[in-house]
C-alpha cells in the first residue's frame, strides 16, 4: 500500500512516522514536484492540482474538519479527482474537546458578565452588576454535526436552554432542534448567544448578516468557531454598534490572517483569536486515517466521506 502525503505547514516527517507505525504495511512517503508514481491513498491539505490529477486512487483524506479547500479547488479543476475517489473530512480527532473548551468557556464569560467587568475595570469602576438569568440565557448552535454536537453536550451541564439549527433534524440530548429554513427564524428568536459551526457551502456563505442578526434577543452574543465567510462583517458591526449584539467571538475572517487595519481588532466589544478553536491533533488524526484505511480494504462501511454535492 502506497500512502502519499502533502501538507504546506506540517512536520511530515514526525506524521509520516506516526502514519507508518500505524500502517507498518504501508510505504508512506511525502509528495514532491513531479512524483507520479503510483498510490493508494492521499492525505492533503491545500493540495497542488498535480498532485492527484489523474490518479486513480482508494481514497482522499483531508487534514482538518474543512474540506471547503479542496472542493473550491475542485470547481475550477474538476479533473483534479474524479467522482468516484471518495473523499473523507475528519470528523473529530480531537478538535471536539477544543470546540467544547473554546466554547464553554466564552459562554460563561459572558453570562457571569465578564466582558463588562472589563471595561469597568479599565474606567477604574467598582460596581457589582446585575446578574443574567440563566433560563434567559438562551444557547443557540448553528450546525449541529459533529462539533455542534459536541459542543452542545459539553454545555448541557451549565444548564442553559439549548437549541441548534442544522439542514435536516437532529436529536440531541436536552437541545431543541430546529431544522431548514422554515424554521430558522424560530430557532433565532429568543436565542443569546449564536455559536456557529455550519460547513462552508454557497447556501450558508453570508448567512449571519443584518436579517439574521435582528431576529435575535437584544443584547446577544456570537461565537464564529466555523468560517470567516459566514459572517457579513460590516452587517455585525452595525448590530454591534446599534447594541442589537453586544459582544462577538471571532476566530475566523474572510482574510486571514486579519489585516492590521481591519476595525475589528480596536472594538472593545470584540474578542479575536487567530484561527485556533480547534486544530489537527496528529495522534488522534493517525488514528482516525488508519483506522479507516484498515476499514476500507476490507470493505467496511465507513464515516466521514464527504458528500461533494452537500459541501459537508
Amino acid at each position: 500500500m502506497d500512502i502519499l502525503f502533502y501538507h504546506p505547514s506540517f512536520d511530515s516527517h514526525d506524521w509520516i512516522s506516526a502514519l507508518s507505525d500505524a500502517l507498518p504495511q504501508a510505504n508512506v512517503r511525502v509528495w514532491g514536484a513531479g512524483d507520479n508514481a503510483p498510490a493508494d491513498y492521499a492525505l492533503v491539505w491545500h493540495p497542488p492540482v498535480e498532485m492527484l490529477r489523474g490518479r486513480a486512487l482508494k481514497g482522499v483524506f483531508t487534514l482538518g474538519a474543512g474540506v471547503d479547500a479542496i472542493l473550491s479547488q475542485l470547481k475550477n479543476h474538476p479533473d483534479m479527482l474524479a467522482e468516484t475517489i471518495p473523499l473523507f473530512r475528519l470528523e473529530d480527532t480531537g478538535m471536539g474537546l477544543q470546540m467544547q473548551e473554546y466554547a464553554v468557556s466564552q459562554v460563561l464569560h459572558w453570562f457571569r458578565r465578564f466582558d463588562d467587568y472589563q471595561i469597568l475595570k479599565q474606567q477604574a469602576t467598582w460596581q457589582p452588576l446585575e446578574e443574567y438569568e440563566r433560563d434567559d440565557f438562551n444557547v443557540g448552535i448553528l450546525g449541529a454535526g459533529v462539533l455542534g454536537a459536541k459542543v452542545a453536550e459539553s454545555l448541557l451541564p451549565w444548564g442553559f436552554p439549548l437549541r441548534s439549527w442544522s439542514r435536516s433534524r437532529k436529536s440531541l440530548p436536552g437541545v431543541k432542534s430546529f431544522a431548514g429554513n422554515s424554521e430558522l427564524s424560530a430557532f433565532l428568536h429568543g436565542t443569546r448567544v449564536l455559536i456557529n459551526l455550519l460547513p462552508n457551502t454557497p447556501e450558508t456563505a453570508g448567512i449571519i448578516n443584518q436579517s439574521l442578526l435582528n431576529q435575535l434577543a437584544d443584547g446577544s452574543y456570537v461565537m464564529n468557531l466555523a468560517r470567516g465567510v459566514h459572517v457579513v462583517e460590516s452587517d455585525l458591526l452595525l448590530a454591534l454598534k446599534n447594541g442589537k449584539v453586544k459582544g462577538a467571538m471571532l476566530d475566523v475572517f474572510h482574510q486571514e490572517p486579519l489585516p492590521q487595519d481591519n476595525v475589528l481588532w480596536a472594538h472593545p466589544r470584540v474578542g479575536i483569536t487567530p484561527h485556533m478553536a480547534a486544530t489537527t491533533r496528529k495522534t488522534e488524526a493517525v488514528a482516525f486515517i488508519s483506522h479507516t484505511i484498515r476499514q476500507l480494504e476490507r470493505g467496511e462501511p465507513v464515516t466521514g466521506r464527504v458528500d461533494r454535492q452537500r459541501g459537508y
